[in-house]
């Protein structure tokens, strides 16, 4: 009797000569999905029948199915159409202690030590009786992997965040934690941008925050180049987590340093908010941002990111267009207030 072949493979969203087409990547070769499952024309046509389209697609011989070399693709954000991005903020305890003395947040003259056993105590609470702290990115910040990253044209100190992805493969509402890994249909690599001079709301201070303008800037969210599937991801918390800027080692981190694991992040998102096929959950940065190293991306800069399996990223930093938006243009005030017009 035949043995059933049984390949590891990847999905990802791929353009050739103006066409896009979803695939499975199996090691440099790609077997465009259409030609093997009928009705898929995109990567979030799966989520119909992800288990059985899955299943078909680990028996194929990619050789026989057509398959094409990678090189030379157009690599696109994963999942298409591209969903919205569920963000968990401060949820790596060494990266929170690492903020919190970067941007001395807490009592005012404290030294670097006392702000970070500040830091400490209250996250450790926050952990045990707290909720996860969660905000929304839209899906046209999303970038491809390999695509530029475009600095803005207002505000400053722009910051990398290397985070594990995770996709959404069910709609999930109110889910429990227990059930929660049964809605998750892999994983992937965001890198989350961040212009932090656009984070403060110091004009109108009782709204804190402003996460809309700080992290949904065009390309701010470097998305892939593949979404994993689960069955190939056994332990979510033994990946790696790597950024280098022009080949310096910034974040090195396994992703188990985790304050709100991710069926807690699943389970506390869903009883807010019902999170649909597509959308990625993004589960927080780990230490080694640039608030920590006093250093920010600038015009030429190269970012190489990895999470161990899932692939790499590789974005060149494209300085300020130098033309304000219109928004801008008779608001000189709000432009500084802002952190000033980028040069």
């Amino acid at each position: 009797m035949e043995k059933k072949r049984v390949n590891e493979f990847a999905l990802g969203t791929f353009e050739t000569a103006g066409e896009q087409f979803p695939g499975a990547v199996f090691g440099d070769q790609v077997v465009d999905l259409r030609t093997v499952l009928p009705g898929i024309s995109r990567i979030g046509d799966l989520f119909a029948d992800w288990d059985a389209h899955l299943d078909v697609l680990v028996s194929i011989d990619p050789a026989a199915a057509g398959a094409r070399p990678l090189e030379g693709l157009n690599v696109l954000p994963p999942v298409q159409p591209v969903g919205s991005i569920i963000a968990a903020g401060a949820n790596y305890r060494e990266h929170v202690l690492q903020m919190s003395v970067a941007h001395k947040l807490g009592k005012e003259g404290a030294d670097a030590a006392q702000l970070a056993a500040d830091a400490a105590a209250e996250i450790d609470e926050r952990g045990r009786s707290g909720d996860p702290y969660v905000w929304t990115g839209i899906p046209s910040a999303v970038s491809g992997a390999y695509d530029e990253v475009q600095l803005p044209d207002v505000g400053g100190n722009v910051d990398w965040e290397l985070e594990l992805g995770v996709v959404i493969g069910r709609r999930a509402h109110r889910v429990s934690a227990d059930d929660a890994f049964d809605y998750v249909a892999g994983y992937t690599i965001v890198n989350d941008i961040t212009a932090r001079t656009l984070v403060p709301r110091n004009d109108i201070a009782m709204m804190g925050t402003d996460w809309f303008r700080a992290k949904n800037q065009p390309t701010f969210f470097p998305t892939g180049p593949y979404l994993v599937p689960t069955r190939f991801v056994p332990d979510p918390a033994k990946l790696r987590i790597r950024l280098s800027l022009n080949g310096n080692l910034m974040q090195d981190a396994l992703a188990d340093d985790l304050l709100f694991d991710i069926p807690s992040l699943i389970a506390y998102a869903s009883s807010v908010a019902v999170l649909l096929p597509g959308d990625v959950l993004i589960t927080g940065s780990p230490a080694g941002n640039g608030s920590h190293w006093g250093r920010y991306l600038q015009d030429g800069d190269v970012m190489e990111a990895e999470i161990s399996g899932l692939g790499t990223q590789r974005s060149k930093v494209r300085g300020p267009s130098g033309q304000l938006p219109p928004w801008y243009v008779d608001r000189p005030v709000a432009v500084a207030a802002a952190g000033g017009a980028a040069r």
